[in-house]
Formats: C-alpha cells, structure tokens, sequence
C-alpha cells in the first residue's frame, strides 16, 4: 500500500482541473491543492490568470477559508480563465514567494515578488496548433499534393469542454486539410475574437457560450463567421464539411454508351466516322474517348451528330450515325467510341488521406531506387 503524504504548511501548490467563466461570478477555477494548504486572501497564480482569492467554495457549495492537500475548491477572484491542467501556486502576501508574470511588475503586483515562467507554458499552451462558409489556405503543393489550413478560434462555456473538442477533431483525418487552434478560451465571444479572425481569415467556433449584439453586429459587418452550438456532434459535422470544401473536387467520367466504327467519310477538309452505336446512347456535347486496340488514342468533344444526314442531340443503341470529333480527323475502321459525362466529385477527407499516403509512398520508394542506384 502507497503512503501518500503532503506537507500542509509548505509552500501551497496545486493543479487547475476545473475552468469557466461565470456570468455573475466572472472566472472560477476549481483547484486541486496537492501541497499546502489555500487559504482565503492568498495571491494565486494560474499561468496568466492571477489574483488574490475572495471565496472557496468547497464540494458541498458552502464557503470555506481553508483548503489542504487532496480537497478540492472553487476559488474565486482571478483576472481571467486559466487553462485546466496548468499548476498554480499561491502564497500569502507577506511571504513574498509567490511568483508573478514580469508585465505584472510594477502593477497590482506585490513588491518583491519575482516573474515565473508560468505565462509562457501557459501561452505556449493556448497557441499550440495542430455547413460552414469555407475558409483557409493553401500552405504548400510540393510534388503536386495540395494542403490546406483551416484557423479556427474556439470559445466554449468551461475548459474541460476544450479538451473533449479537440479530442474530438483530431479523429478528422488531417493530411490534407490541418486545423489550427488560434484561440481555445472559455467565455463569451468578444470584439476581440472578430478582430482575430479577421486578420487570420478564420473562422469562430462558439460552444455553449452566448455572443452579445455588438459583438453579432460587429461579425456580419466585417464578414466573420461565427457559429454556436448546443451539441459537439453538430459542431465536429461541421467542421468536416468546411475542411471536405477546401479540398479541390476530382472529375470522374460517368459512362453515356458505346459505339463501333463501321466506316470513314471525308467532309471537306476533315473526317467524319459512320458508327452503330452498340450500348447505350451517343449525345452531342458528350465527352468522347477513342479506343484502337486496349489504348485510347484521343479523348474529346463529340462536335457533331447526324442521323440520315440531319442533326441529331441524341442516339440510341442500335441505330447508326455520324459523328466528328473537334481536332481528330484520324478515324480508322474498327475504332470503339465510349460516351461519357464529365461530373465533379467532391472528395472526403479519408479519400485525400489515402492520396497523399499513396504520394509519400511512391515518393519514398523512388528514393531508395535513386539511392540504391547511385
């Protein structure tokens, strides 16, 4: 059995397992004091979130003055939303040894008392990256593989609603299409957060949090999209659809009919091929490829279409025609003609996976052919 023990009257440490922001409290963060013991009045320091506590709010909702090691508390009075998972400290004030970011210096902030670097793990933290109206960028297209970023800012009611998020859409297959995390705080969409979005060209995602009239006049006046959501389902559906848009759609041939050249006649200064047409039907306007043998030697626009010597749009298995191709006048007797459309397909996040998979794939074992060779 482990005999787990802390020292109450050591300098107070503990961890933020707990973070929102409050309508009529402001910030709160639920701290889990693992050394020392919190006390109502200290001076804590979340990252870059800092204040002097003025309640505790023990698991039972009632005020508290004290807290030791292994308790869990509400604490109230911070600056801001601290990031859950970050380790706080908290001294009293007149020992002097609780640390305090250097912008502080010089402020509300005690004399004596010397910088952390808390604030920049915490901000480092905040940054790190890794239905809706498509916004984004290309970032390279090496070897003809495209990639694309989308920014996205993120504001929710708690931190632990962060987490789940994120956790959530780094299920997304992100080989193409890569999400960026400007911004994941809990609280209310602000002025601010438009003014970030505008300079990144990114997109705001509001989960279980409210956007205040100036802020919702301020977004459709300078363009920014802001979506809120009650549900995270529909809010990782989105995000889906918004990265597939970014994606460049692949054409595929969808299969009209097929025909067999029976004859070549001369018009004029070109050609034209007298064909049954086998399956199918032969429209004008169509894609066309011509196949001699197993290999197809053009791919074009079916220009003209006659029937008994009259215009035709379309024919029908069985019945013969007259057909001319833009810029192919090299018909031989025994040529397949295959019909198709043309129709744009849009591409799923999985598929592109696969693709640049594939590309790095083949990449890598043309190198080693290279290397092995030389």
């Amino acid at each position: 059995i482990q005999e787990l023990r802390a020292n109450p009257d050591t300098q107070a440490a503990g961890t933020v397992i707990e973070a929102s922001l409050d309508k009529q409290r402001g910030p709160v963060a639920t701290l889990l004091v693992q050394n020392g013991t919190l006390r109502l009045g200290d001076v804590v320091l979340c990252g870059e979130a800092y204040g002097k506590i003025r309640a505790l709010v023990d698991d039972t909702g009632s005020r508290s003055d004290s807290a030791g090691p292994s308790l869990a508390v509400e604490v109230l009075g911070l600056s801001s939303v601290p990031v859950a998972g970050i380790t706080s400290r908290w001294s009293t004030p007149s020992t002097g040894r609780a640390p305090w970011p250097r912008k502080l210096r010089g402020s509300c902030a005690p004399p004596g008392w010397r910088p952390c670097r808390a604030s920049r793990r915490c901000r480092c933290l905040r940054w790190r990256g890794g239905g809706l109206r498509v916004m984004g960028r290309t970032v390279s297209d090496e070897e003809g593989l495209e990639f694309h970023q989308l920014n996205v800012i993120l504001k929710v009611d708690n931190q632990g609603a962060v987490e789940a998020i994120r956790e959530a859409l780094a299920a997304l297959p992100q080989d193409t299409v890569s999400l960026r995390f400007l911004l994941q705080a809990a609280g209310d969409v602000a002025l601010s957060d438009i003014d970030l979005a505008v300079a990144s060209e990114a997109v705001v995602l509001a989960f279980n949090v409210n956007m205040p009239p100036a802020v919702e006049a301020a977004a459709e006046e300078k363009g920014v999209e802001v979506r809120t959501y009650r549900v995270i389902y529909d809010l990782i559906d989105d995000v889906r659809k918004a990265m597939e848009g970014l994606l460049d759609s692949v054409e595929e041939r969808t299969p009209l009919g097929s025909a067999e050249v029976r004859a070549v006649f001369g018009a004029g200064s070109s050609k034209v091929a007298g064909v049954m047409v086998t399956e199918g039907k032969l429209v004008k306007g169509c894609g066309v490829a011509v196949i001699r043998g197993k290999k197809e030697v053009h791919s074009g626009t079916l220009t003209s279409l006659r029937r008994v010597k009259e215009l035709a749009k379309e024919v029908v298995a069985g019945l013969e025609c007259g057909v001319g191709l833009e810029g192919f006048d090299e018909w031989q007797q025994g040529d397949s003609i295959e019909a198709f459309e043309v129709v744009q397909k849009a591409r799923s996040l999985e598929d592109a996976s696969k693709e640049v998979t594939k590309a790095v794939a083949e990449k890598t074992e043309s190198m080693g052919i290279a290397v092995g060779a030389a």
